[in-house]
């Protein structure tokens, strides 16, 4: 990663009558931020030419993608109510997607969204399998402001498997019985029981069914989630997929459903612009995980499937990847640069994107013209700042804000500046500022702790709310 530099310290101004404790939103003097990554001066055209997807002709403005990211600001069930009330987006839901829309990203891939009601990543995911209630109007809503701006808007669609917390997946399934024995976040985890072939075609059906609701809703595509230990990649990897049937075994079979999948969504949305992609995990750093040639022989059949684009990723939640894990990823910043180097030469017309890890102007107009990809996702940095590529490729910043927040709690904290956005900001806490993170560490240990007195009952997406004391003008550079 580039050096980090002090561009200008905040000085702070309250408002007329408001307690300057930090207890209330107080104006920043600056809309920089307290610590700005640094990087390279450079020519940024490169990030700004379109990128055009083979199979479905659709053109991406720029080499930008808004990485998918758990943003839990949708409608959940009340006590007694039917869980079929989950997953309607919220004006905060829709408020974010708009600030994203204005933000200049050539692709925005909607994070988590779940395929079924009772099989969900966390409270407050987005849920559309039906329109049983109306909600098709409110996912319309949402797919309006992103694109008005000349974005791409695809959904990540998911199903967590065995990767779901007990309390709101009580009965998780997965490829085989291999439970994941961590607590992570507040969460620990069921152990699954294997689906049977009947329930892996009602799992292909509930993907299609989804895409099906998504193409209605005026979205642009699906980014099908292969990635992050969810359910997908638990049939991928062979330390989660122990069986002996067509679906477990060599490569081929474990990749049987993510075809099928993407079989039965061309199958229910037959117009050829309609994109479909892949979020893959390049590697997973761990014993009997799926490799680097796993994700190589995979991105090929992907291709013969007619897959626009694969975004590389990696790591699960027993192995997180959201970090360095060479010197030689630290000077080129991208946490799977060099997976991508070992797997775009073997594509032809699949398109590479690469997320995890770009923070620079410099970092990323090196991916893209040193070939390593044809575009940058970008996740975390978003969340703070919306309208960080808009501002990149204008040359007002150079990389984005720094985030003091260590790992795994930085992306709960990523989680609470996504709250504030759609709450309409205009303001988003400063993390790279000091005071800022003592604040939103103190706000997370309550939460956590509330959260877990009152289990089994899940009643918050588990990002603690905070009132922003120093942050960031998010809107202007």
């Amino acid at each position: 990663m580039a050096a980090k530099a002090i561009e200008q310290e905040v000085a702070l101004k309250p408002r007329p009558g408001v307690d300057p404790s930090g207890l209330a939103h107080v104006e920043t003097a600056t809309h920089n931020g307290t610590a700005r990554i640094a990087g390279d001066e450079v020519d940024v055209s490169v990030l700004a030419e379109p990128l055009t997807f083979e199979f479905s002709g659709r053109t991406a403005k720029n080499r930008f993608l808004k990485a998918p990211m758990t943003e839990r600001l949708c409608a959940w069930n009340k006590d007694g109510e039917d869980i079929s009330a989950r997953g309607v987006p919220t004006p905060e839901y829709t408020q974010l997607y708009k600030a994203w829309g204005e933000g200049d990203i050539g692709v925005i891939v909607a994070g988590n969204l779940m395929v079924r009601y009772d099989a969900v990543e966390a409270f407050g995911n987005p849920i559309f399998c039906d329109n049983h209630d109306g909600r098709l109007e409110k996912y319309k809503e949402v797919a309006r402001l992103s694109k008005a701006h000349g974005s791409i808007l695809i959904a990540q669609i998911s199903h967590p498997g065995r990767q779901g917390g007990i309390a709101l997946n009580p009965n998780p399934v997965s490829a085989s019985d291999v439970q994941l024995k961590i607590k992570w976040a507040g969460n620990e985890f069921g152990k699954p029981r294997a689906l049977t072939v009947p329930e892996i075609k009602d799992v292909v059906g509930s993907f299609a069914a989804t895409s099906e609701c998504l193409y209605d809703a005026g979205y642009d595509g699906v980014q099908v989630h292969c990635a992050h230990g969810y359910l997908l990649a638990q049939f991928l990897s062979p330390s989660t997929n122990l069986r002996t049937d067509e679906y477990g075994g060599s490569l081929e079979n474990r990749a049987r459903i993510v075809l099928e999948i993407i079989d039965e969504i061309r199958r229910r949305v037959p117009d050829q612009k309609f994109i479909i992609c892949v979020k893959i995990n390049s590697v997973e750093f761990q014993d009997k995980g799926t490799t680097p040639e796993d994700c190589k022989n995979l991105c090929m059949m992907l291709e013969k499937a007619r897959v626009d684009f694969v975004d590389l990723s990696g790591g699960t939640f027993e192995a997180r990847a959201f970090q360095h894990k060479k010197e030689t990823t630290i000077k080129r910043e991208a946490y799977f640069i060099e997976f991508a180097e070992m797997i775009r030469p073997h594509l032809k017309k699949t398109k590479v994107y690469v997320t995890g890890g770009f923070r620079t102007a410099s970092g990323m107009v090196r991916g893209v013209s040193e070939g390593a990809c044809d575009g940058v996702g970008i996740g975390r940095p978003l969340a703070q700042e919306p309208y960080l590529c808009k501002f990149l490729l204008e040359k007002k910043v150079a990389g984005a804000l720094e985030n003091l927040i260590p790992l795994p709690q930085n992306t709960q904290a990523s989680g609470t500046q996504l709250q504030q956005v759609g709450q309409g900001g205009p303001t988003v806490s400063d993390f790279s500022n000091e005071e800022e993170v003592k604040r939103w560490m103190e706000s997370y240990e309550k939460e956590t702790e509330r959260r877990r007195a009152i289990l089994p009952k899940v009643d918050s997406s588990g990002f603690p709310p905070l009132k922003v004391a120093i942050g960031y003008e998010y809107s202007k550079a």
